[in-house]
């Protein structure tokens, strides 16, 4: 996709291109629109993300906090994460795609993969926190939802500000696991969003 090209313009074969090898009559035979081609997209992020989750959640050699640590290295490392801050989904017109992001966050996300981690921590003295399943859904918001430059579309440096406060609040729960490499993808994630929006 070329530079400036966000969601909004972003043309139905741009969007074919990154879901591998499917024709663009494959495409409008399953999906109505481009709305639906994006959730789509989103869709399978989410189970490949998933089954990250589930893998690192069920590793026997971490402590809590590592495996936390383990989670966010390979959430932000994925190379799929770079195609949709290209393609750059605009959440503030689509309440469907926040919603999507948001109960998939609260419902499945939290207590299925990150509550279960935190309870490790607590029980192997990693992580500090009397209430495992609050503190599951308000890392995963802040990352996902408070954090996501597509969402409140931060500048880089906003987004900088965030990751800091992000750090912070994690280090006191026992948390220490934003480290300068993991700052700097999130600022080139940040800053390919801002190449691309519009």
């Amino acid at each position: 996709m070329s530079e400036g090209e966000g969601y909004e313009h972003t043309s139905i074969q741009d969007i074919i291109n990154n879901l591998g090898g499917l024709s663009k009559g494959a495409i409008y035979h399953h999906f109505k629109s481009k709305e639906d081609i994006l959730l789509a997209v989103i869709d399978r992020m989410t189970a490949e993300s998933n089954q990250m989750l589930a893998d690192i959640r069920d590793r026997s050699d971490l402590t809590g906090r590592e495996k936390m640590k383990a989670i966010f290295r390979e959430s932000i490392n994925r190379s799929v994460q770079n195609d949709i801050f290209t393609v750059a989904p605009d959440f503030h017109n689509d309440p469907k795609l926040l919603f999507s992001l948001l109960h998939d966050t609260i419902d499945n996300a939290a207590p299925n993969y990150i509550y279960p981690i935190i309870r490790q921590g607590i029980s192997d003295g990693s992580i500090k926190t009397d209430y495992p399943e609050q503190l599951a859904e308000l890392i995963l918001l802040a990352a996902n939802v408070w954090m996501n430059p597509m969402i409140f579309d931060s500048t880089v440096e906003e987004s900088y500000c965030k990751f800091m406060v992000f750090r912070q609040m994690l280090q006191g729960f026992g948390l220490d696991i934003v480290d300068d490499e993991l700052l700097g993808r999130l600022q080139e994630l940040a800053s390919i969003y801002q190449k691309n929006k519009q």
